[in-house]
């Protein structure tokens, strides 16, 4: 690896007591390079060596790790064992002096602070399965959680785990007809709701979203809706049941249902703002296995550790930080509302107050937060950071290099992770026993035999390529819920028994691994391929410009040119002069022939609630195509593309 591009090297705290360090002394593993030949030579032993290190209770023990024999898509886990997500992230921590430490803390819009030991969350978890048993639900029946960021969203989410219900996470954002797709297709028995949410000190509605998604048709026979203000609203007879009056009575004690490794656990469906949106079915051995690997050796979770990651549950990362903390029986802080209000600082004051020692967040929001100035993040000791995350869209290197120096003073790894809903985990993440370089993303998750296909499938190196996976790993994606054919036609049509991700990667000759955006977002500029994250990382370079989008549109001679919506920093006013300027800093770095088109200017940039950049919505609408008529529902704020038609 090259000297000067190495930003941190692992001090001798991580190299002797990370999670990682101590289970590659275990092995006898030498080398961070024996670890990954180690996973990649027999992915069944590495599984077994893994869930046996993490201390995973099983019910019942596995008869056989893995049956590859129907194919990858196919791969079967942990045949004959027997578990459950809620054993290992609640029951078993009762036992141990953890039932008194706090797992999660929650604070409000207005600031307000919960808190809940194992053993509370517990007791709210109980009553809640209770009255969901006593109301007929069974293992295999399906519910969704439509709620903001609460507590309780947490505990119906554990509830459903607990007694082999499917749950199905859905962004509380999300407008009636996506919310209905949603459950009608999980087929839905049972909705979890709220009155109302809390977002920059105004009241949002939540449950009125929920009638009228109801309305639609689905097979919800019951929504308990749970009162976060003090608004009353409609109450619909026999169906709609108030929070407190369905656990009335019911005990704080339940049994945990003994499930099958392969049984359901989480139905999440990911962004539909491209067509239909893609119900992911995950199992509770392998959803499970795969986040808490992740948080436990990538992020280095210690019992000394409060985890921060900015999400909400309708994301994978939602379930992925209550899962992966609650198993290593850590402790993790949710919020509701937004990450700049009321002050630019909400974030920074929330990791100072709570002494967050892990601190996940997307580089969209960094982009956003560094907007407002570093004087904000000065206001606060950041001193109990430990280790910084990242995950949501490629890096460009300003933003990850201020992410690094103001928010964790140079002293914190950025775990800049990458994978997929598909996936409830990633394929490329780093660890922190290895230096790292700027926006890399270190090499394969642990388990993830990931390489880099040219376009003829033959593996490449220090040139970008298409990401692939090479073997399966426990937490893939059973399909797509009720459309295996979109499943297989997505993964696995380009290069049989392949995983196509669909991302840009590249691997670089000291080893590291860096990705450049959707490969199906790619602009083919008169042969030149360009992916879009690259000239939005140019334009950002520029002093006046906080975010930028890139898309592909029909040029008469280069086939397709670069058209770009920039977003200006405060004090920066449009002008045809800037526009000039900012098609030369794209020259200055990816030279003449990749010279925009056009740039137009925008108050801010349509996104999902995960802060990813809709660019094909986008598209349509720079192509004429009435917004009216496309899928807005994941979009956070819809304003943000019809704004697009309007853009100078």
């Amino acid at each position: 690896m090259s000297t000067p591009d190495i930003i941190w090297r692992p001090n001798e705290d991580f190299l002797e007591n990370s999670n990682v360090a101590r289970f590659m002394k275990k092995q006898g593993l030498p080398s961070y390079e024996a670890l990954i030949d180690f996973f990649r030579e027999d992915v069944g032993r590495f599984w077994s060596a893994i869930e046996k290190d993490m201390g995973v209770s099983w019910y019942r023990p596995y008869d056989e790790i893995m049956d590859a024999s129907g194919g990858l898509p196919w791969t079967k886990w942990f045949l004959g064992g027997e578990l459950n997500i809620v054993h290992n992230c609640i029951d078993r921590h009762l036992e141990t002096p953890k039932r008194d430490r706090t797992a999660l803390i929650w604070e409000g819009d207005g600031g307000e602070v919960r808190r809940y030991t194992y053993a509370e969350m517990n007791a709210h978890v109980c009553r809640l399965a209770n009255a969901m048993r006593a109301m007929g639900m069974r293992p295999g029946d399906s519910a969704g959680i439509f709620m903001p960021m609460l507590p309780e969203t947490v505990f119906a989410m554990f509830a459903c785990l607990k007694i082999g219900v499917v749950a199905i996470p859905i962004f509380s954002g999300f407008g009636p007809e996506a919310v209905a797709e949603r459950l009608d297709h999980a087929d839905a028995r049972l909705v979890f709701t709220s009155n109302g949410g809390m977002r920059r000190g105004r009241e949002i509605g939540v449950k009125t979203l929920m009638d009228k998604a109801l309305d639609l048709g689905t097979r919800v026979e019951k929504v308990v809706v749970f009162r976060r203000t003090d608004t009353d609203v409609p109450m619909q007879a026999e169906r709609d049941v108030d929070w407190e009056d369905f656990i009335d009575g019911q005990p704080d004690t339940a049994e945990t249902e003994r499930l099958p490794a392969e049984a359901l656990s989480l139905i999440i469906y990911t962004s539909g703002t491209t067509g239909k949106p893609k119900g992911s079915v995950h199992t509770h051995a392998g959803c499970m296995l795969n986040v808490a690997k992740e948080i436990r050796y990538c992020m280095d979770l210690r019992d000394s550790d409060t985890l921060f990651w900015v999400t909400d549950i309708g994301w994978m990362m939602g379930p992925w930080k209550m899962i992966g903390v609650q198993f290593g029986g850590g402790t993790y802080l949710i919020y509701e509302g937004a990450p700049n209000w009321p002050e630019p600082d909400r974030l920074w004051k929330m990791l100072s107050d709570h002494k967050v020692s892990i601190f996940g967040v997307s580089p969209t929001a960094v982009r956003l937060l560094i907007s407002a100035g570093d004087e904000w993040v000065k206001k606060h000791d950041l001193s109990s950071l430990r280790v910084l995350g990242s995950t949501g869209e490629p890096w460009d290197p300003e933003s990850y290099m201020w992410f690094f120096e103001k928010v964790g003073g140079g002293r914190c790894p950025v775990m800049n992770i990458s994978g997929g809903t598909e996936l409830c985990g990633c394929i490329l993440q780093p660890y922190p026993i290895v230096p790292l370089t700027p926006c890399s993303l270190g090499g394969p998750a642990l388990g993830s035999d990931a390489d880099v296909f040219n376009e003829e499938g033959e593996p490449v190196r220090g040139e970008i390529g298409h990401l692939v996976l090479k073997q399966p790993v426990p937490s893939m994606t059973k399909g797509f819920l009720k459309d295996d054919a979109r499943f297989l036609e997505t993964y696995f049509s380009r290069w049989p028994d392949v995983w196509y991700h669909g991302d840009w990667a590249r691997l670089d000759e000291d080893g590291q691994w860096y990705l450049f955006g959707r490969s199906d977002d790619t602009i083919n500029v008169a042969g030149k391929r360009v992916g879009p994250a690259e000239v939005e990382a140019a334009l950002i370079r520029h002093p006046a410009v906080v975010e930028a989008a890139v898309i592909g549109a029909p040029h008469p001679i280069k086939g397709e040119g670069l058209c770009c919506f920039v977003v200006l920093v405060g004090g920066h006013e449009p002008s045809d002069a800037l526009r000039e300027a900012l098609k030369e800093e794209t020259v200055k770095y990816l030279g003449k022939s990749l010279r925009p088109d056009e740039v137009r200017f925008v108050e801010a940039l349509p996104k999902t609630r995960s802060a990813k950049i809709v660019r094909a919505a986008i598209k349509k609408v720079y192509m004429g195509e009435d917004p009216a008529n496309i899928d807005t529902s994941s979009i956070e704020v819809p304003e943000f593309l019809r704004a697009i038609t309007e853009a100078r």
